[in-house]
């Protein structure tokens, strides 16, 4: 059973779709389960000042994909690449362990627009 913060962040999802350059945009891909993620961020003095995301996949990735682009908002390149699994999960209000794949796959895409971002 999905937790109502997860269930609120996937039927109202926020900061859906993509930016425009100079934002930078990558896209991660979850192997075992297929799902992908296209996450963007357009950086101001070394903060990101706007995050947008796109999700093909189940419930707890859309929302997943939500919650980790309120938590992107003001976040440095550092403390992108310090993302954890259990801080995604702990903004959705749990996961169950099926779906603990979704928060994986928010990390993996904060660390990649990290590692793109210019220093």
């Amino acid at each position: 059973m999905h937790s109502e913060l997860l269930l609120e962040h996937f039927r109202n999802p926020r900061n859906i779709g993509q930016l425009p350059p100079p934002a930078i945009t990558v896209e991660v891909t979850n192997p075992a389960c297929g799902d992908l993620l296209l996450l963007s961020a357009r950086f101001e003095h070394g903060c990101i000042a706007e995050a947008r995301f796109q999700v093909r996949g189940c419930t707890a990735s859309i929302a997943a994909g939500s919650a980790l682009s309120e938590w992107m908002q003001g976040k440095s390149r550092a403390e992108l690449q310090g993302l954890t699994a259990e801080t995604i999960e702990l903004a959705l209000g749990g996961l169950e362990p099926a779906s603990k794949h979704a928060a994986v796959l928010c990390v993996d895409g904060a660390k990649a627009i990290a590692r793109s971002a210019v220093s």
